[in-house]
């Protein structure tokens, strides 16, 4: 009865430790929240208090920006550690915390050095006030953009996907066809694919389609190369159990080698599509009348260079979001890997 009790005694002791401990951190996380909601407001008084060197027309406006991220911030913080329900705002802040802390900072030290001070030369460093200008006066044209974009890349990724899968599917089961093949694979594979431009715009029709060639010459090589490597590195032993159990060719290949392979498959999308977006743009540059590269090389050519910036802002979102989801469905058909690859 004695050591039961103690038993008991350490458990009560271990929980009320846990709970003092997670009370702790709970208020750690409010703190540097509720500095971060401060640091906003402040950065927004140095916007609208101190005056631009330039006249900027968007400097109301980005203090407001500001402001409103503060108010949120710190409504959102006492809020999470006033009521019970809505702890999980709190709990998605315990990582964000020191990021929303620093954005401020180094928007304001952005904002001194170009706007306020003129220590970095217009209009080669453009002021947060400028790149906002263009996200309210030139989104239609941004838009048209991301849509232009994403018209090319979609077709040629999924093109150059589905192509780079079977072949490296055939390349790793099929001795016969790896062996005439890998050799041309690995002669064509290596080259960038922007180096077949010239052939790409004098084979096809129009722009669009050279370029979603591009896109999926570009996608399939690594897709390929991944997956022949994922199919021969499947552990021989699979093959045998499902032998004896009466599996034929076709389940061997869609059942056992597909399925194992999936991991390496998923390395090769990554490297695809990592790959496509520097083609995509480069083909926009040279050919397309639409798109993220043809927006960028506009803006260079009247020097705005704010427009740029604005679009490779956009390009970051954008293509972050893509990997995003990319990894989301990894996650989806690969559970028992979630967590084990991070983007």
């Amino acid at each position: 009865m004695a050591t039961l009790g103690s038993s008991v005694a350490t458990d009560r002791a271990a929980r009320e430790a846990s709970a003092l401990d997670s009370g702790s951190v709970s208020l750690q996380n409010a703190w540097v929240t509720g500095a971060a909601g401060v640091c906003w407001l402040a950065a927004a008084g140095f916007t609208m208090r101190w005056p631009d060197e330039v006249p900027l027309e968007r400097t109301a406006l980005l203090g407001t920006i500001e402001a409103s991220v503060g108010a949120l911030i710190l409504l959102a913080t006492l809020a999470s550690a006033l009521l019970p329900k809505l702890r999980f705002i709190g709990g998605n802040f315990r990582q964000a915390g020191p990021w929303l802390l620093a954005l401020p900072l180094l928007l304001t030290a952005w904002e001194a050095i170009t706007a306020k001070l003129a220590w970095l030369p217009l209009p080669f460093f453009a002021p947060p006030q400028s790149i906002l200008e263009v996200f309210t006066d030139d989104w239609q044209r941004l838009g048209e953009s991301m849509l232009g974009s994403l018209g090319l890349l979609v077709p040629g990724y999924l093109i150059g996907s589905a192509v780079g899968f079977v072949v490296g599917v055939a390349l790793g089961w099929s001795r016969a066809f790896s062996y005439w093949a890998h050799p041309v694979l690995r002669f064509v594979g290596p080259l960038p694919a922007v180096a077949w431009l010239p052939i790409a715009f004098y084979c096809f029709h129009s722009t669009w389609s050279a370029s979603t060639f591009l896109v999926g010459l570009a996608t399939g090589f690594p897709v390929a190369v991944l997956t022949a490597s994922g199919i021969a590195s499947v552990n021989s032993g699979y093959y045998d159990i499902a032998r004896t159990l009466g599996a034929g060719q076709r389940f061997l290949i869609f059942k056992v080698a597909i399925p194992a392979a999936m991991p390496h498959v998923f390395v090769g999308l990554f490297m695809g599509l990592g790959a496509s977006f520097a083609v995509l743009v480069v083909a926009e540059m040279l050919g397309v009348k639409a798109g993220f590269g043809y927006y960028l090389q506009w803006a260079q050519g009247w020097a705005a260079y704010a427009n740029m910036y604005a679009a490779l802002i956009l390009m970051a979102l954008l293509f972050s979001g893509l990997i995003s989801l990319l990894f989301a469905v990894r996650n989806r058909l690969l559970a028992w890997q979630r967590g084990l690859v991070r983007w």
